[in-house]
C-alpha cells in the first residue's frame, strides 16, 4: 500500500475513479488513526504515548491498486471540501436499478 501525501492522494484517487468507470469499484475506507504502526508492548515494558493529535487514515482500493493517506486534524475541513467535490464529479456513472412491477389485486 502507498502512503501518499493528500493532494497527491486525491489525484490518484480521480484516477482509480477514471479506470473503474467502464467496470469495476473503488473501495474507500475511513478511520481513526492514532500514529500507532507497531504492536502494543508485552506486560512489564513501559507502554506507548498516547497521541497529541487524532488522524484519519484513508484508504481506496479499485482491484490491485491501494493508496491511503493520513488527514491531520487541522486540514480535515480543506481535504473534506476537495473529496465532496471530487466525489460529484465522478459519481454520475452509477447504474440505476430496474425495478420489478408486481400486481397488486383490489379486493
Amino acid at each position: 500500500m502507498v502512503l501518499l501525501e493528500n493532494d497527491s492522494f486525491l489525484t490518484e484517487l480521480t484516477k482509480l475513479f477514471q479506470k473503474a468507470r467502464q467496470s469495476g469499484s473503488v473501495t474507500m475506507i475511513f478511520k481513526r488513526y492514532d500514529g500507532q504502526d507497531r504492536p502494543e508492548p508485552r506486560e512489564g515494558k513501559p507502554p506507548l504515548p498516547t497521541p497529541q493529535e487524532h488522524l484519519c487514515l484513508v484508504r481506496a482500493k479499485s482491484r490491485s491498486k491501494k493508496i491511503s493517506t493520513v488527514i491531520h486534524q487541522k486540514d480535515i475541513n480543506k481535504f473534506q471540501v476537495a473529496y465532496s467535490s471530487l466525489l460529484k464529479g465522478n459519481l454520475d456513472g452509477l447504474k440505476k436499478l430496474k425495478k420489478s412491477k408486481t400486481k397488486t389485486k383490489a379486493e
